[in-house]
């Protein structure tokens, strides 16, 4: 190739004009092999995980103040302050966040300091550090990872909401009424 060299190639046509006669022979490049990966299952889509990212925030960003996402996003830069997402946030291996993040699902692979509440699902990979508490139905937290604070599986508003309510048969309820005495 004459990538960097002052003579053209010798077996490149510049000409398409320039057209075989009849009963020569034209060579043909092989086809390219066709590679294919058996081992490796099929790419699986979840709800989950972010496929692709809308919104990008690298490893050279540093935001302060509140985030707000409607598509799926990733941070590999240092955050300070709030994130909101409808959909699902990447947190890379190279970002630093330190705020209160509230999400459909997160996966972190990074650092992070503060609460996180999700509304599907939060995963914590080998590479994560995160130290807050954690509040989603569904929990990962992958072998390697490290966590520090409290973990609840259920949604924050049930959380929040939750009154102790103890249902009597019609008889105790009677008694409970009345403060442990039984009325007539």
């Amino acid at each position: 190739m004459a990538l960097f060299n002052k003579e053209p190639e010798k077996n490149i046509r510049t000409d398409a004009s320039v057209r075989p006669q009849t009963g020569q022979a034209v060579p043909v490049p092989p086809p390219a092999p066709v590679l294919e990966n058996r081992s490796a299952p099929p790419p699986r889509q979840t709800t989950s995980a972010p496929m692709e990212a809308r919104a990008y925030l690298d490893q050279g960003s540093k935001v302060s103040g509140k985030l707000s996402f409607d598509g799926p996003a990733r941070i590999d830069g240092h955050v300070d302050g709030e994130i909101t997402a409808k959909d699902s946030v990447m947190i890379g291996e190279s970002a630093v966040v330190t705020a209160q993040i509230k999400t459909a699902s997160i996966v972190v692979a990074g650092k992070v300091s503060g609460d996180i509440t999700a509304s599907q699902r939060i995963e914590i990979r080998p590479s994560a550090k995160v130290v807050g508490n954690l509040t989603a139905p569904v929990l990962v937290v992958h072998e390697g990872a490290v966590f520090e604070g409290h973990c609840a599986m259920q949604p924050e508003g049930a959380r929040e909401d939750r009154k102790l309510t103890t249902v009597y048969p019609k008889e105790e309820r009677m008694v409970a009424q009345a403060g442990g005495q039984k009325q007539a």
